[in-house]
């Protein structure tokens, strides 16, 4: 497809449909065509989980807006679903929004996360975060608003700031959020059912809301079907995919020094016609016969 008209409408619609919109954290062209074949109607690309795969390392604020631009290129490239991206805090201060706004929506992002952390971030679910105020993050949403070419592509507004300043600290922020034209809300690491009940209460209704399933994090993890009826409109897992690709990483390396070979852990692999078959490897040859000289 062209990555200069990637499908926002789509995204919104899917936002605002009855049914909760549920999106796999992906990290690279393989994790999005896989998703994309598993029948997810969207996808988000996780900075936290570029941190992981890409340099092996936490997430905490060492990823950079070109390396998150790097790896949106060849997902959108390869995919047709609608790219959530996590742009962190924007990379800096409103002007440095803008331009982060500016490029992923260019490079075909059909939505944009920003929080309201301070600068190095840091994983919602990880202790000791700080935030900015709530007028710096104010400006920050407006920034994104006015830089993006297409209404259509949305602003997700989050907020940290249940573990720095409290709960109803985080919604009255949530709240400027939604006033300043955040078109969906999130409230990061809430840590029980009860707060999230006071969240809905609180903001159902000003935005579509989105929930975030970190297994072993702080907010309980539950099904889409549970979140939805507790009034979310999205819901992402962001992290899970890298979680499980590890456990697995970790045991196929086990058996493979164990047992110098990977014939014990062969059903549990792909074989080379297998992963031909799900990257379309055949498609791609016959593609390239219709160009080849006689």
């Amino acid at each position: 497809m062209n990555i200069a008209t990637p499908p926002f409408r789509t995204l919104r619609a899917l936002v605002e449909a009855p049914e909760i919109l549920i999106a796999p954290g992906i990290y690279d062209g393989l994790t999005a065509l896989a998703a994309e074949q598993a029948g997810f109607d969207a996808v988000y690309l996780s900075g936290a989980s570029i941190a992981y795969t890409r340099f092996g390392r936490p997430d905490i604020g060492l990823v950079s807006m070109s390396e998150v631009a790097e790896t949106l290129a060849p997902i959108r490239e390869r995919v047709d679903l609608p790219v959530i991206v996590d742009a962190d805090t924007g990379f800096g201060n409103a002007l440095n929004v803008i331009r982060t706004v500016k490029l992923f929506e260019r490079l075909g992002a059909s939505a944009l996360q920003l929080e309201d952390q301070t600068m190095p971030k840091r994983c919602g679910h990880l202790r000791d975060k700080s935030v900015v105020s709530t007028a710096e993050m104010v400006g920050k949403i407006k920034a994104a608003l006015d830089a993006r070419d297409s209404a259509e592509t949305l602003i997700i507004a989050r907020t940290d700031a249940v573990a720095v300043e409290g709960l109803e600290p985080a919604l009255d922020r949530a709240s400027a959020y939604a006033e300043a034209g955040a078109d969906i809300l999130f409230v990061e690491a809430l840590t029980s059912e009860a707060d999230i009940a006071a969240t809905m209460e609180r903001l159902k209704g000003r935005a579509p809301l989105m929930a975030n399933m970190v297994e072993g994090g702080k907010t309980p993890v539950k099904s889409g079907e549970d979140l939805q009826a507790m009034g979310y409109d999205m819901a992402i897992f962001p992290g899970g995919t890298v979680r499980a690709v590890a456990a697995q990483l970790t045991e196929y390396y086990g058996s493979l020094k164990s047992h110098g070979t990977t014939t014990p852990f062969r059903n549990r692999m792909l074989d080379f016609d297998g992963l031909n078959g799900l990257i379309g490897t055949p498609e791609m040859l016959e593609l390239g016969k219709k160009y080849e000289e006689e």
